[in-house]
Protein backbone atom coordinates (compact mmCIF):
# COMPACT_ATOMS: atom_id res chain seq x y z
CA UNK A 1 0.00 0.00 0.00
CA UNK A 2 1.06 3.11 -0.88
CA UNK A 3 2.55 5.89 2.23
CA UNK A 4 -0.76 8.45 3.59
CA UNK A 5 -0.67 11.21 5.02
CA UNK A 6 -1.78 9.06 8.64
CA UNK A 7 1.65 7.41 8.03
CA UNK A 8 3.65 11.03 8.03
CA UNK A 9 2.43 11.61 11.18
CA UNK A 10 3.00 7.97 12.79
CA UNK A 11 6.14 8.52 11.07
CA UNK A 12 6.76 12.27 12.35
CA UNK A 13 6.02 11.05 16.04
CA UNK A 14 8.51 8.08 16.08
CA UNK A 15 11.23 10.56 14.91
CA UNK A 16 10.59 12.97 17.25
CA UNK A 17 10.47 9.85 19.91
CA UNK A 18 7.24 9.31 20.90
CA UNK A 19 6.42 5.49 21.96
CA UNK A 20 2.66 5.24 23.23
CA UNK A 21 -0.64 7.16 21.36
CA UNK A 22 -3.58 7.28 23.16
CA UNK A 23 -7.04 7.73 21.57
CA UNK A 24 -10.21 6.61 19.71
CA UNK A 25 -11.10 6.15 16.60
CA UNK A 26 -14.02 7.70 14.51
CA UNK A 27 -14.84 8.27 10.97
CA UNK A 28 -12.40 11.09 9.61
CA UNK A 29 -9.45 9.71 11.75
CA UNK A 30 -9.40 6.57 9.83
CA UNK A 31 -6.41 7.50 8.55
CA UNK A 32 -4.43 7.81 11.69
CA UNK A 33 -5.48 4.86 13.15
CA UNK A 34 -4.84 3.03 9.95
CA UNK A 35 -1.52 4.04 9.85
CA UNK A 36 -0.51 3.12 13.65
CA UNK A 37 -0.65 -0.80 12.51
CA UNK A 38 2.32 0.28 10.42
CA UNK A 39 4.49 1.47 12.90
CA UNK A 40 5.88 0.61 16.03
CA UNK A 41 4.21 2.95 18.04
CA UNK A 42 2.15 1.39 20.98
CA UNK A 43 -2.25 2.68 20.74
CA UNK A 44 -4.24 2.55 23.92
CA UNK A 45 -7.70 2.68 23.00
CA UNK A 46 -9.98 4.29 26.02
CA UNK A 47 -13.80 4.18 25.59
CA UNK A 48 -14.59 8.06 25.90
CA UNK A 49 -12.66 10.94 24.32
CA UNK A 50 -12.73 12.79 27.31
CA UNK A 51 -11.30 9.78 29.21
CA UNK A 52 -8.60 9.08 26.43
CA UNK A 53 -7.53 12.79 26.90
CA UNK A 54 -6.88 12.11 31.01
CA UNK A 55 -4.79 9.05 29.90
CA UNK A 56 -2.89 10.82 27.40
CA UNK A 57 -1.95 13.27 30.35
CA UNK A 58 -1.12 10.78 33.31
CA UNK A 59 1.42 9.01 30.73
CA UNK A 60 2.52 12.44 29.89
CA UNK A 61 3.02 13.55 33.67
CA UNK A 62 4.39 9.98 34.66
CA UNK A 63 7.28 10.09 31.82
CA UNK A 64 7.71 13.74 31.30
CA UNK A 65 7.21 13.42 27.92
CA UNK A 66 5.06 14.55 24.91
CA UNK A 67 2.04 12.26 24.43
CA UNK A 68 0.17 12.09 21.49
CA UNK A 69 -3.63 11.80 21.62
CA UNK A 70 -5.89 10.56 18.55
CA UNK A 71 -9.26 11.82 18.06
CA UNK A 72 -11.99 12.68 15.32
CA UNK A 73 -13.83 15.67 13.84
CA UNK A 74 -16.46 17.35 15.45
CA UNK A 75 -17.87 15.30 18.78
CA UNK A 76 -14.76 13.13 19.27
CA UNK A 77 -12.65 16.37 19.27
CA UNK A 78 -15.21 18.52 21.36
CA UNK A 79 -15.25 15.84 23.70
CA UNK A 80 -11.50 16.10 24.55
CA UNK A 81 -12.11 19.58 26.07
CA UNK A 82 -12.41 19.23 29.66
CA UNK A 83 -9.17 16.67 30.03
CA UNK A 84 -6.84 20.07 27.79
CA UNK A 85 -7.91 22.04 30.38
CA UNK A 86 -6.67 19.95 32.51
CA UNK A 87 -3.54 19.14 30.75
CA UNK A 88 -3.23 23.14 30.56
CA UNK A 89 -3.75 24.27 34.07
CA UNK A 90 -1.15 21.61 35.14
CA UNK A 91 1.11 22.18 32.12
CA UNK A 92 0.78 18.78 31.28
CA UNK A 93 2.40 18.28 27.50
CA UNK A 94 -0.45 16.46 25.42
CA UNK A 95 -0.36 16.75 21.78
CA UNK A 96 -3.58 16.20 20.01
CA UNK A 97 -4.04 15.53 16.56
CA UNK A 98 -7.11 15.31 15.17
CA UNK A 99 -9.24 14.62 12.30
CA UNK A 100 -11.26 17.37 10.07
CA UNK A 101 -14.32 17.27 7.52
CA UNK A 102 -12.19 17.00 3.86
CA UNK A 103 -10.29 20.03 2.64
CA UNK A 104 -13.32 21.14 0.70
CA UNK A 105 -15.27 21.84 3.78
CA UNK A 106 -13.13 24.22 5.16
CA UNK A 107 -13.04 27.54 5.47
CA UNK A 108 -17.06 28.15 6.91
CA UNK A 109 -19.06 27.51 4.67
CA UNK A 110 -21.58 24.20 5.40
CA UNK A 111 -21.47 21.61 3.22
CA UNK A 112 -23.32 19.35 5.49
CA UNK A 113 -20.49 17.28 6.47
CA UNK A 114 -20.51 14.17 8.95
CA UNK A 115 -19.42 16.02 12.53
CA UNK A 116 -18.78 19.54 10.91
CA UNK A 117 -18.04 22.42 12.76
CA UNK A 118 -17.79 26.24 11.41
CA UNK A 119 -14.37 26.74 13.02
CA UNK A 120 -13.47 23.30 15.08
CA UNK A 121 -9.98 25.09 15.89
CA UNK A 122 -11.47 28.04 17.73
CA UNK A 123 -12.82 25.91 20.29
CA UNK A 124 -9.76 24.83 21.26
CA UNK A 125 -7.76 28.11 20.89
CA UNK A 126 -8.11 29.37 24.49
CA UNK A 127 -7.62 25.91 26.13
CA UNK A 128 -4.00 25.14 24.83
CA UNK A 129 -0.82 26.83 24.07
CA UNK A 130 -0.56 26.45 19.79
CA UNK A 131 -3.37 24.87 17.42
CA UNK A 132 -2.79 25.05 13.73
CA UNK A 133 -4.81 23.33 10.79
CA UNK A 134 -2.65 21.22 8.52
CA UNK A 135 -3.45 21.72 4.36
CA UNK A 136 -1.39 19.34 2.84
CA UNK A 137 0.51 16.27 3.61
CA UNK A 138 4.02 18.02 3.28
CA UNK A 139 2.86 20.05 6.13
CA UNK A 140 2.62 17.48 8.29
CA UNK A 141 5.97 16.73 9.90
CA UNK A 142 7.12 20.49 10.12
CA UNK A 143 3.22 21.18 11.83
CA UNK A 144 3.89 18.22 14.45
CA UNK A 145 7.69 18.84 15.21
CA UNK A 146 6.75 22.39 15.76
CA UNK A 147 3.88 21.66 18.02
CA UNK A 148 6.15 18.93 20.12
CA UNK A 149 8.36 21.94 20.69
CA UNK A 150 6.06 24.01 22.17
CA UNK A 151 4.34 21.63 24.13
CA UNK A 152 7.78 20.63 25.76
CA UNK A 153 9.12 23.84 26.19
CA UNK A 154 8.32 25.79 29.66
CA UNK A 155 5.71 26.08 30.74
CA UNK A 156 4.85 22.67 29.56
CA UNK A 157 1.04 21.91 27.94
CA UNK A 158 -1.09 20.68 25.61
CA UNK A 159 -1.10 21.78 21.80
CA UNK A 160 -3.60 20.87 19.10
CA UNK A 161 -3.18 19.98 15.28
CA UNK A 162 -6.07 19.44 13.09
CA UNK A 163 -5.54 17.41 9.54
CA UNK A 164 -8.42 17.07 7.18
CA UNK A 165 -9.63 13.64 6.27
CA UNK A 166 -8.43 13.43 2.62
CA UNK A 167 -5.32 14.47 3.47
CA UNK A 168 -5.04 11.96 5.70
CA UNK A 169 -5.41 9.56 3.38
CA UNK A 170 -4.34 10.99 0.25
CA UNK A 171 -0.74 10.17 -0.67
CA UNK A 172 2.13 11.27 1.33
CA UNK A 173 4.26 12.94 -1.53
CA UNK A 174 7.58 13.19 0.52
CA UNK A 175 9.76 10.47 1.71
CA UNK A 176 9.77 8.88 4.79
CA UNK A 177 10.39 11.00 8.27
CA UNK A 178 13.93 9.34 9.60
CA UNK A 179 14.87 12.77 11.63
CA UNK A 180 12.88 15.62 13.23
CA UNK A 181 13.55 18.11 15.57
CA UNK A 182 11.31 19.11 18.69
CA UNK A 183 13.50 20.27 20.92
CA UNK A 184 11.88 22.79 23.62
CA UNK A 185 12.83 26.73 23.39
CA UNK A 186 15.66 27.33 26.64
CA UNK A 187 13.82 29.96 28.49
CA UNK A 188 17.72 32.11 29.07
CA UNK A 189 18.56 33.43 32.50
CA UNK A 190 18.82 36.88 33.07
CA UNK A 191 21.43 36.90 35.62
CA UNK A 192 20.76 40.74 36.87
CA UNK A 193 17.54 39.18 37.97
CA UNK A 194 18.84 36.52 39.96
CA UNK A 195 21.93 38.93 41.07
CA UNK A 196 19.26 40.43 42.76
CA UNK A 197 17.13 37.68 44.39
CA UNK A 198 20.15 36.80 46.15
CA UNK A 199 20.89 40.40 47.10
CA UNK A 200 17.15 40.44 48.56
CA UNK A 201 17.89 36.95 50.18
CA UNK A 202 20.90 38.11 51.99
CA UNK A 203 18.87 40.45 54.04
CA UNK A 204 16.33 38.46 54.92
CA UNK A 205 16.09 37.85 58.80
CA UNK A 206 12.86 35.07 57.77
CA UNK A 207 12.83 33.82 54.41
CA UNK A 208 10.71 30.82 53.46
CA UNK A 209 10.76 28.83 50.21
CA UNK A 210 6.85 28.29 48.84
CA UNK A 211 7.73 25.38 46.10
CA UNK A 212 5.07 24.44 43.10
CA UNK A 213 4.01 22.47 40.65
CA UNK A 214 6.79 23.78 38.25
CA UNK A 215 9.83 22.60 40.65
CA UNK A 216 8.40 18.81 40.07
CA UNK A 217 7.98 19.47 36.21
CA UNK A 218 11.77 20.74 35.76
CA UNK A 219 13.10 18.17 37.91
CA UNK A 220 14.68 20.76 40.16
CA UNK A 221 13.82 18.71 43.26
CA UNK A 222 18.16 18.82 44.33
CA UNK A 223 18.64 22.07 43.49
CA UNK A 224 15.68 23.14 45.85
CA UNK A 225 17.08 21.39 48.50
CA UNK A 226 20.48 22.59 48.11
CA UNK A 227 19.40 26.17 48.58
CA UNK A 228 17.10 25.79 51.41
CA UNK A 229 19.68 24.07 53.44
CA UNK A 230 22.38 26.87 52.16
CA UNK A 231 19.99 29.44 53.27
CA UNK A 232 18.08 28.36 56.10
CA UNK A 233 14.81 28.51 54.50
CA UNK A 234 11.46 26.64 55.28
CA UNK A 235 9.78 24.73 52.25
CA UNK A 236 6.22 24.49 52.17
CA UNK A 237 4.97 22.64 48.74
CA UNK A 238 2.03 23.44 47.03
CA UNK A 239 -0.78 20.39 46.00
CA UNK A 240 0.45 20.51 42.91
CA UNK A 241 4.24 20.74 44.33
CA UNK A 242 3.92 17.27 45.69
CA UNK A 243 7.55 15.78 46.25
CA UNK A 244 9.42 19.05 45.16
CA UNK A 245 10.51 18.88 48.80
CA UNK A 246 11.50 15.42 51.45
CA UNK A 247 8.19 15.78 53.75
CA UNK A 248 10.18 15.03 57.07
CA UNK A 249 13.19 17.28 56.15
CA UNK A 250 13.97 19.64 58.83
CA UNK A 251 12.86 22.31 56.82
CA UNK A 252 10.30 20.95 55.55
CA UNK A 253 6.14 22.56 56.32
CA UNK A 254 4.87 20.22 54.15
CA UNK A 255 1.52 21.40 52.59
CA UNK A 256 -0.95 22.73 54.73
CA UNK A 257 -2.09 25.45 52.77
CA UNK A 258 -5.71 25.47 53.47
CA UNK A 259 -4.71 25.86 57.11
CA UNK A 260 -4.09 29.36 58.62
CA UNK A 261 -1.22 28.41 60.30
CA UNK A 262 0.51 27.81 57.44
CA UNK A 263 -0.75 30.78 55.33
CA UNK A 264 1.08 32.97 58.44
CA UNK A 265 4.33 31.94 58.17
CA UNK A 266 4.00 32.47 54.51
CA UNK A 267 2.41 36.39 55.23
CA UNK A 268 4.86 36.86 58.09
CA UNK A 269 7.95 35.82 55.82
CA UNK A 270 10.09 39.01 55.53
CA UNK A 271 11.25 37.58 52.24
CA UNK A 272 8.70 34.83 50.32
CA UNK A 273 10.45 32.90 47.73
CA UNK A 274 7.81 31.60 45.36
CA UNK A 275 9.16 28.88 42.65
CA UNK A 276 6.96 27.95 39.96
CA UNK A 277 3.95 28.76 41.60
CA UNK A 278 1.26 31.28 40.31
CA UNK A 279 0.16 31.70 44.23
CA UNK A 280 -3.64 30.30 42.65
CA UNK A 281 -6.54 30.08 44.37
CA UNK A 282 -5.64 26.75 46.00
CA UNK A 283 -1.57 27.90 46.84
CA UNK A 284 -3.12 31.00 48.48
CA UNK A 285 -6.11 29.63 50.93
CA UNK A 286 -8.26 31.12 48.18
CA UNK A 287 -6.98 34.89 48.11
CA UNK A 288 -6.89 35.37 51.33
CA UNK A 289 -2.50 34.95 51.36
CA UNK A 290 -1.31 38.46 51.65
CA UNK A 291 2.02 38.68 51.89
CA UNK A 292 3.86 41.06 54.22
CA UNK A 293 7.12 41.01 53.35
CA UNK A 294 9.14 41.15 49.92
CA UNK A 295 8.18 38.36 47.07
CA UNK A 296 10.62 36.87 44.55
CA UNK A 297 8.46 34.82 42.24
CA UNK A 298 10.25 32.42 39.70
CA UNK A 299 7.66 31.31 37.03
CA UNK A 300 8.32 29.72 33.38
CA UNK A 301 4.86 30.79 32.96
CA UNK A 302 4.80 34.61 32.01
CA UNK A 303 0.65 34.69 32.47
CA UNK A 304 1.54 34.19 35.79
CA UNK A 305 4.16 36.35 36.75
CA UNK A 306 2.77 38.66 39.25
CA UNK A 307 -1.01 37.69 38.15
CA UNK A 308 -1.81 37.59 42.18
CA UNK A 309 1.35 39.06 44.20
CA UNK A 310 3.59 42.37 43.46
CA UNK A 311 7.07 40.19 42.93
CA UNK A 312 10.44 40.58 41.99
CA UNK A 313 9.27 37.95 38.89
CA UNK A 314 11.72 36.51 37.32
CA UNK A 315 10.40 34.53 34.12
CA UNK A 316 12.67 31.35 33.64
CA UNK A 317 12.40 27.63 34.38
CA UNK A 318 12.82 26.77 37.88
CA UNK A 319 15.91 24.42 37.17
CA UNK A 320 17.70 26.52 35.57
CA UNK A 321 16.55 29.66 37.63
CA UNK A 322 17.98 27.25 41.13
CA UNK A 323 21.02 26.54 39.68
CA UNK A 324 22.38 30.05 39.03
CA UNK A 325 20.76 31.53 42.49
CA UNK A 326 22.64 28.86 44.93
CA UNK A 327 26.21 29.85 44.07
CA UNK A 328 25.30 33.32 44.93
CA UNK A 329 22.95 32.72 48.06
CA UNK A 330 24.63 33.36 51.44
CA UNK A 331 24.82 30.58 54.07
CA UNK A 332 22.97 31.14 57.29
CA UNK A 333 21.47 29.01 59.59
CA UNK A 334 18.16 27.62 59.46
CA UNK A 335 14.88 29.28 61.91
CA UNK A 336 11.76 26.83 61.57
CA UNK A 337 8.34 28.00 63.02
CA UNK A 338 6.33 25.71 64.98
CA UNK A 339 3.94 25.12 62.39
CA UNK A 340 3.18 21.69 62.10
CA UNK A 341 2.91 21.17 65.80
CA UNK A 342 0.04 24.02 65.70
CA UNK A 343 -1.79 21.85 62.43
CA UNK A 344 -1.66 18.42 64.32
CA UNK A 345 -3.45 20.01 67.40
CA UNK A 346 -6.21 21.96 65.31
CA UNK A 347 -6.80 18.51 63.83
CA UNK A 348 -6.96 16.56 67.52
CA UNK A 349 -9.48 18.53 68.47
CA UNK A 350 -11.63 17.77 65.77
CA UNK A 351 -13.68 14.23 65.94
CA UNK A 352 -11.40 12.85 62.34
CA UNK A 353 -10.14 9.49 63.68
CA UNK A 354 -11.55 7.82 60.51
CA UNK A 355 -10.33 10.40 58.10
CA UNK A 356 -7.03 10.25 59.11
CA UNK A 357 -6.80 6.45 59.64
CA UNK A 358 -8.29 5.88 56.34
CA UNK A 359 -5.31 8.59 54.84
CA UNK A 360 -2.95 6.30 56.79
CA UNK A 361 -3.79 3.15 55.86
CA UNK A 362 -3.74 4.01 52.06
CA UNK A 363 -0.36 5.20 52.53
CA UNK A 364 0.79 2.44 54.50
CA UNK A 365 -0.33 -0.07 51.56
CA UNK A 366 0.97 1.56 48.07
CA UNK A 367 4.38 0.99 47.98
CA UNK A 368 6.75 3.48 48.58
CA UNK A 369 8.05 4.10 44.83
CA UNK A 370 3.88 3.82 43.44
CA UNK A 371 2.64 6.91 41.41
CA UNK A 372 -1.51 7.73 42.44
CA UNK A 373 -3.87 9.56 40.98
CA UNK A 374 -6.44 11.52 42.67
CA UNK A 375 -10.31 12.79 41.44
CA UNK A 376 -11.70 15.33 43.27
CA UNK A 377 -13.12 13.70 46.28
CA UNK A 378 -12.97 14.26 49.96
CA UNK A 379 -10.09 11.98 50.38
CA UNK A 380 -7.99 13.63 47.69
CA UNK A 381 -8.73 16.99 49.60
CA UNK A 382 -7.19 15.47 52.72
CA UNK A 383 -4.37 13.94 50.44
CA UNK A 384 -3.47 17.18 49.41
CA UNK A 385 -2.69 18.41 52.72
CA UNK A 386 -1.50 15.52 54.40
CA UNK A 387 -0.27 12.63 51.38
CA UNK A 388 3.83 11.86 52.20
CA UNK A 389 4.38 11.06 48.32
CA UNK A 390 7.71 9.63 49.53
CA UNK A 391 9.54 8.43 46.50
CA UNK A 392 5.85 7.75 44.40
CA UNK A 393 4.31 11.41 42.48
CA UNK A 394 1.07 11.97 43.16
CA UNK A 395 -1.06 13.29 40.93
CA UNK A 396 -4.74 15.00 40.75
CA UNK A 397 -7.04 17.24 39.07
CA UNK A 398 -6.84 19.98 41.15
CA UNK A 399 -5.57 22.82 38.17
CA UNK A 400 -8.70 22.55 36.50
CA UNK A 401 -10.70 20.58 39.02
CA UNK A 402 -13.05 18.36 36.80
CA UNK A 403 -14.16 15.02 38.25
CA UNK A 404 -13.35 11.78 36.10
CA UNK A 405 -10.25 11.98 36.36
CA UNK A 406 -8.19 9.83 38.37
CA UNK A 407 -8.89 6.14 37.09
CA UNK A 408 -8.15 6.87 33.15
CA UNK A 409 -4.87 9.11 34.33
CA UNK A 410 -3.52 6.10 36.10
CA UNK A 411 -4.46 3.77 33.51
CA UNK A 412 -2.10 6.09 30.93
CA UNK A 413 0.55 5.96 33.00
CA UNK A 414 -0.12 2.32 33.98
CA UNK A 415 1.15 1.87 30.21
CA UNK A 416 4.49 2.96 30.89
CA UNK A 417 5.22 2.43 34.81
CA UNK A 418 6.90 -1.04 35.85
CA UNK A 419 4.49 -1.94 38.79
CA UNK A 420 1.16 -0.77 40.62
CA UNK A 421 -0.52 2.47 39.86
CA UNK A 422 -3.09 3.46 42.42
CA UNK A 423 -6.40 5.44 41.75
CA UNK A 424 -8.52 7.08 44.10
CA UNK A 425 -12.17 8.31 43.18
CA UNK A 426 -15.30 8.84 44.90
CA UNK A 427 -18.55 7.00 43.88
CA UNK A 428 -19.39 10.52 41.83
CA UNK A 429 -15.81 10.55 40.01
CA UNK A 430 -16.01 6.93 39.55
CA UNK A 431 -19.10 7.08 37.63
CA UNK A 432 -17.21 8.82 34.59
CA UNK A 433 -14.74 6.18 34.20
CA UNK A 434 -16.70 2.50 34.30
CA UNK A 435 -16.25 2.58 31.12
CA UNK A 436 -12.58 2.54 31.37
CA UNK A 437 -12.63 -0.80 32.55
CA UNK A 438 -13.32 -2.23 29.63
CA UNK A 439 -9.81 -0.44 28.84
CA UNK A 440 -7.80 -1.78 31.78
CA UNK A 441 -9.09 -5.37 31.60
CA UNK A 442 -8.31 -5.25 27.54
CA UNK A 443 -4.48 -4.17 27.73
CA UNK A 444 -4.42 -5.64 31.26
CA UNK A 445 -3.04 -2.38 33.03
CA UNK A 446 -2.02 -2.90 36.48
CA UNK A 447 -3.95 -0.28 38.33
CA UNK A 448 -6.19 -0.56 41.38
CA UNK A 449 -8.77 1.64 41.72
CA UNK A 450 -9.90 2.44 45.05
CA UNK A 451 -13.71 3.76 45.32
CA UNK A 452 -14.63 5.46 48.62
CA UNK A 453 -18.84 5.33 48.24
CA UNK A 454 -20.67 7.55 50.47
CA UNK A 455 -23.35 7.64 48.07
CA UNK A 456 -23.38 10.77 46.55
CA UNK A 457 -21.05 13.99 45.58
CA UNK A 458 -19.65 14.14 49.39
CA UNK A 459 -17.76 17.22 48.85
CA UNK A 460 -20.31 19.01 47.20
CA UNK A 461 -22.63 17.41 50.09
CA UNK A 462 -20.34 19.17 52.71
CA UNK A 463 -20.22 22.81 50.78
CA UNK A 464 -24.02 22.78 50.16
CA UNK A 465 -24.74 22.22 53.96
CA UNK A 466 -22.41 24.56 54.92
CA UNK A 467 -23.17 27.72 53.40
CA UNK A 468 -27.49 26.15 53.02
CA UNK A 469 -28.20 24.32 55.92
CA UNK A 470 -29.05 21.50 53.38
CA UNK A 471 -27.77 19.59 50.36
CA UNK A 472 -29.85 19.32 47.03
CA UNK A 473 -28.65 17.26 43.80
CA UNK A 474 -25.88 15.64 45.38
CA UNK A 475 -27.37 12.37 46.25
CA UNK A 476 -26.50 9.80 43.55
CA UNK A 477 -28.34 6.25 42.95
CA UNK A 478 -25.31 4.07 42.15
CA UNK A 479 -24.26 0.56 40.97
CA UNK A 480 -22.88 -2.31 42.83
CA UNK A 481 -19.33 -1.50 42.24
CA UNK A 482 -17.52 -4.79 43.01
CA UNK A 483 -20.51 -6.58 40.90
CA UNK A 484 -20.12 -3.96 37.62
CA UNK A 485 -15.87 -4.35 37.50
CA UNK A 486 -16.04 -8.56 37.86
CA UNK A 487 -18.82 -8.16 34.72
CA UNK A 488 -15.71 -7.19 33.04
CA UNK A 489 -13.62 -9.74 34.45
CA UNK A 490 -11.21 -7.51 36.69
CA UNK A 491 -11.55 -8.69 40.58
CA UNK A 492 -13.09 -6.68 42.79
CA UNK A 493 -13.64 -6.57 46.86
CA UNK A 494 -15.63 -4.36 49.17
CA UNK A 495 -13.69 -3.58 52.33
CA UNK A 496 -14.08 -1.95 55.43
CA UNK A 497 -12.00 0.77 57.21
CA UNK A 498 -10.29 -1.86 59.42
CA UNK A 499 -9.88 -4.47 56.58
CA UNK A 500 -8.88 -1.71 54.16
CA UNK A 501 -4.94 -1.49 54.75
CA UNK A 502 -4.68 -5.00 54.02
CA UNK A 503 -7.17 -5.41 51.13
CA UNK A 504 -5.35 -2.56 49.60
CA UNK A 505 -1.73 -3.89 49.71
CA UNK A 506 -3.41 -6.86 48.51
CA UNK A 507 -4.49 -5.46 45.32
CA UNK A 508 -1.66 -3.75 44.78
CA UNK A 509 0.43 -6.43 44.88
CA UNK A 510 -1.48 -8.50 42.10
CA UNK A 511 -0.59 -8.08 38.63
CA UNK A 512 -3.50 -6.48 36.02
CA UNK A 513 -6.54 -4.36 37.25
CA UNK A 514 -8.49 -4.44 40.61
CA UNK A 515 -11.33 -2.86 42.15
CA UNK A 516 -11.26 -2.03 46.19
CA UNK A 517 -14.44 -0.59 47.12
CA UNK A 518 -15.16 1.18 50.86
CA UNK A 519 -18.28 2.32 51.58
CA UNK A 520 -17.45 5.31 54.03
CA UNK A 521 -18.84 8.88 55.03
CA UNK A 522 -15.94 11.01 55.16
CA UNK A 523 -15.71 14.38 56.39
CA UNK A 524 -13.33 17.47 56.12
CA UNK A 525 -11.22 19.26 58.54
CA UNK A 526 -12.28 22.47 59.16
CA UNK A 527 -9.15 23.90 57.20
CA UNK A 528 -8.62 27.22 59.35
CA UNK A 529 -10.46 29.61 61.44
CA UNK A 530 -13.72 31.56 60.45
CA UNK A 531 -12.99 34.93 60.91
CA UNK A 532 -10.22 34.63 58.08
CA UNK A 533 -12.95 33.59 55.72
Amino acid sequence: MSRTGGDLVVESLTALGARTVFGLPGQHALGLLDALHRSTLRYVGSRTEVNAAFAADGHARTTGEVTPLFVSTGPGALQTLAGLQEAAASSVPVLGISSQIPSAGLGGARRGFLHELPDQQASFRDVVKHTRVVRAASQIPSAIAEAWRIAASAPTGPVWVEIPQDVLLGPAGVPVVSELSGQPIVLEIRSELIAEAARVLADAQRPVILAGGGVVRSGAQPELLTLAEKIGAPVVTTFGGKGAFPWHHKLSLQSWLEDWHTTEVLQDADVLLVIGSGLGELSSNYHTFQPRGRVIQIEADLGKLESNHRALGIHADAKLALRALIPLAEQRDAVVPELLTKVQQRLDGQDLTLERDVLASVRDALPDDAPSFWDMTILAYWAWSAWDPRDGAMHSAQGAGGLGYAFPAALGAASTVDGPVLAVSGDGGAMYGLPELATAKQHNLNVTWLIVDDGGYGILREYMTDAFGAASGTELARPDFVALAESFGIPAIQTTPERLRTDLADALADAGPRVVVLPALLRMFAPTHLEHR
